[in-house]
C-alpha cells in the first residue's frame, strides 16, 4: 500500500479513535442538557434580563450554561433574548457561556485535556463573560443597538414556557420530552461533531509538529523552558484566527485543542483557541443576517479582544500561582482503541441514546410531530467527512489485516 494511503488510513482511524473517546461523554452531556432544558422553566429567568446589571449578567449566564452547547442554537436563543426585551449585554453573555460552561463541553475537557483544564475553562469563562459585558458597557453603540433590535423584531418571538418544574419531573410526558430534547441536540450539532473531530483526526497525522510549533511560536522559550510574555501575547492573540480558520462549533474543537496542545502551543493560546468557537465565519455571518453587519463585526471584536484578555489573564494567574496546566494527554493516547472504562461506558451510553431515540421517535410518530427535514449545505459537508473517513477506516483495516 502507498505511503500516503497508509496516512490516510491513520488519519482516518485517528478521527474515529478521538470520537470513540468521547462518545458515551456526548450523550451523558447531552442527556443531562436535555433534563435540564425539559424542567428548568426558562420564563423566570428571561423575564429579568431587560435592565443592565449584575443580576441580568448571573442570570444569562445561568440560562446560558443550562441551554444548548450548539454554537448555532446559541445564536438563535440569543436573538429570542433579544426579541423577548432582553439587553444586548444578557444576549452576548448567553452567547459565552453557553458555549463555554456547558457540562457536555466539560466532560469534553475532562477527557481530552484533563481536570486542571477544566477549572481554567470554568473560571476563564466567568472571567470572559465579565470582561466582554465591561466593554460593551464602555463603548455600547446604542443606535446600532437600537437598529439590531428593530430589524430582529420584524420576526415573530417564540414565547418561552412557564410551568411546575415538579409536575412535568413526576410525569410520563415530561420524560418523553426529554428524550424529544435530546434527539433535537443531536441533530443541531452532528455536523459539527463530524467534521471537528475529522479535522482534528486528519491534522493529528498529516500536520507536522513542527507547523504549529513554528505558527505558535513554540521554539521561543527561555532556558528554564518557560514561554516567554511576547510568545504568550502571540499565542493567545493567533488562536482565535486558527479556531476561526477550522470552521468547528463548540464541541468540535476540543479534539484539536489536544493536537495543539501535543504541538507545544502555550497554555493561552489552548484557551485563546478553546474560546473563540463564535469566531468561525459561518456564525459570524449569522449574526450579520439577524442584526446587521456592523453589529455582527462590533460582536465579532468584542469577543475578540475578550478572548484574548482572558487568556492572558489566566496565563498570568495560573503562572504566579504555580498552576498552570500542563496537559499530559497525547494524541496516540486519546485516540487508541483498548478494552478500558471506555469501551463499557460507550456501550452504558449508546444503549441510554438509542432508547431516548426510540422513545422520541414513538412520540412524535403519535402527535404528528417533526418531518423531514433539509440536510442543508453543512449537512452534507458532515456527510462527505464521514464517507471520507469511513473509506480511510477500510484502508487502514485491509492494511492491518493483510
Amino acid at each position: 500500500m502507498p505511503p500516503w494511503l497508509q496516512l490516510y488510513g491513520e488519519a482516518a482511524k485517528t478521527a474515529v479513535g478521538f470520537f470513540w473517546k468521547a462518545g458515551w461523554a456526548f450523550v451523558l452531556g447531552y442527556a443531562i442538557s436535555a433534563m435540564i432544558q425539559t424542567f428548568v422553566p426558562k420564563a423566570r429567568l428571561t423575564k429579568h434580563m431587560g435592565k443592565l446589571g449584575l443580576k441580568t449578567l448571573s442570570l444569562s449566564t445561568i440560562f446560558g450554561t443550562i441551554s444548548s452547547s450548539c454554537s448555532f442554537a446559541a445564536l438563535a436563543t440569543a436573538r429570542a433574548l433579544l426579541l423577548k426585551g432582553a439587553h444586548f449585554v444578557a444576549a452576548v453573555a448567553f452567547m459565552f457561556a453557553s458555549t463555554n460552561l456547558v457540562i457536555e463541553l466539560g466532560i469534553l475537557i475532562l477527557i481530552f485535556l484533563g481536570w486542571q483544564y477544566l477549572v481554567a475553562e470554568i473560571i476563564g469563562g466567568i472571567v470572559l463573560i465579565a470582561i466582554s459585558s465591561a466593554l460593551i458597557r464602555l463603548t455600547y453603540p446604542e443606535t446600532w443597538i437600537d437598529q439590531a433590535r428593530r430589524r430582529v423584531e420584524q420576526q415573530a418571538p417564540d414565547e418561552p414556557d412557564d410551568f411546575d418544574p415538579w409536575g412535568r419531573i413526576k410525569s410520563k410526558d415530561g420524560w418523553c420530552m426529554v428524550a424529544c430534547t435530546f434527539v433535537d441536540e443531536w441533530k443541531m450539532v452532528w455536523k459539527d461533531i463530524v467534521i471537528g473531530f475529522t479535522i482534528a483526526g486528519f491534522m493529528a497525522v498529516l500536520v507536522p509538529a513542527g507547523f504549529w510549533q513554528a505558527l505558535f511560536l513554540a521554539d521561543h522559550v527561555d532556558a528554564g523552558g518557560a514561554t516567554t510574555v511576547l510568545v504568550t501575547i502571540e499565542n493567545a492573540m493567533v488562536a482565535p484566527f486558527v479556531a476561526a480558520a477550522t470552521f468547528i462549533g463548540s464541541m468540535g474543537n476540543i479534539p484539536l485543542a489536544t493536537v495543539l496542545n501535543a504541538g507545544g502551543v502555550a497554555f493561552a493560546g489552548i484557551m485563546g483557541f478553546i474560546y473563540s468557537d463564535l469566531m468561525v465565519p459561518p456564525l459570524l455571518h449569522i449574526n450579520a443576517k439577524y442584526y446587521g453587519w456592523r453589529v455582527a463585526l462590533y460582536i465579532a471584536g468584542i469577543m475578540y479582544v475578550s478572548i484574548v484578555a482572558t487568556a492572558l489573564i489566566l496565563n498570568g494567574t495560573f503562572a504566579l500561582t504555580g498552576m498552570t496546566p500542563e496537559s499530559s494527554r497525547k494524541v496516540e493516547e486519546v485516540a487508541q482503541f483498548k478494552l478500558d472504562y471506555t469501551f463499557w461506558m460507550n456501550c452504558l451510553f449508546v444503549g441510554m441514546g438509542g432508547f431516548l431515540t426510540v422513545v422520541s421517535f414513538v412520540r412524535n410518530r403519535k402527535h404528528a410531530m417533526g418531518g423531514d427535514e433539509k440536510l442543508g449545505l453543512r449537512g452534507w459537508i458532515a456527510a462527505g467527512f464521514a464517507l471520507v473517513v469511513a473509506v480511510g477506516v477500510v484502508l487502514h483495516l485491509v492494511r492491518v489485516l493483510g
